[in-house]
């Protein structure tokens, strides 16, 4: 005997329907799980590796962008993402100033070289020396 299955446009409109009437249910379970997910977020790390590792062994990402393609990268980012890009910078503003600042100070802090004139090529020194700043803030956490 068949399995009876429904066609996947049917599935699709299902699915889209009782996800868009979820959202309340989805704020309320994330509200209290940060805690859960934290610790079992981090008690997974060596099985995140090994997943890593077999996905690169599988070229497993290479292939995704290619089943994806160019097209639908395009039309969702100009549709979907578009209309959450707004909300989402906004929402993230305070976030990013706090993770922004420390690399800031670092800046501020940077005693640069002599400026020489232009096109001498020791002038990229300057550059060199924010870029090496930098580079330590972010190896030191």
């Amino acid at each position: 005997m068949a399995i009876k299955v429904k066609d996947a446009a049917a599935s699709a409109a299902k699915f889209a329907q009782r996800g868009a009437a979820a959202a309340g249910d989805y704020a309320s379970g994330v509200q209290a799980a940060g805690q859960d997910w934290q610790s079992n977020t981090a008690a997974s790390a060596e099985t995140y590796n090994a997943a890593v590792q077999d996905s690169i062994t599988r070229g497993a990402f290479a292939k995704g962008v290619a089943k994806a393609g160019g097209d639908k990268y395009a039309r969702k980012a100009s549709t979907t993402g578009a209309a959450r890009f707004p909300a989402g910078v906004r929402d993230a503003q305070g976030d990013w100033a706090t993770n922004t600042q420390p690399f800031l100070d670092v800046i501020r802090n940077v005693t640069l070289p002599a400026r020489r004139p232009k096109g001498d090529p020791a002038n990229y020194a300057r550059v060199q020396a924010v870029g090496d700043a930098l580079r330590r803030r972010k190896l030191a956490g």
